[in-house]
């Protein structure tokens, strides 16, 4: 049974930071592509970051860069989030995937994605 289950999610105020975790289970975990994603009330499901099953490529939407880092962790089947410099707009539901595709341009979308986690909810205050 595929499972990907985030934690990590919290309370922050701006400038802050917090780590995510996805605990994935059900999948060969090192060579699978992993990504998170997330949804803010009354908006669309966006691409944050992603990361590859192979040489460690990642990708990151450009509002992210340069603030969060995505990692894995091959041996604890585990996927993180490493969120600094965190603002009110980065608050959202956080969500785990599966991608089913890569995309070359980085641009991921939902349509690249197989399984989701149920999420976990981050929230900045300003």
């Amino acid at each position: 049974q595929v499972r990907l289950a985030e934690s990590g999610g919290g309370l922050v105020q701006a400038g802050g930071s917090l780590r995510l975790s996805c605990a994935v289970s059900g999948l060969p975990f090192s060579s699978i592509g992993l990504a998170w994603f997330r949804q803010a009330p009354g908006k669309e499901r966006e691409f944050v970051a992603a990361i590859a099953h192979y040489g460690g490529q990642s990708w990151y939407h450009d509002s992210v860069k340069g603030r969060f880092t995505i990692s894995k962790d091959n041996g604890k089947n585990i996927l993180y989030l490493h969120m600094n410099s965190l603002t009110p707009e980065d608050t959202a539901q956080y969500y785990c995937a599966k991608l089913s595709t890569y995309s070359e341009s980085g641009n991921f979308g939902t349509t690249n994605v197989r399984y989701w986690g149920l999420g976990t909810q981050v929230t900045v205050s300003a």
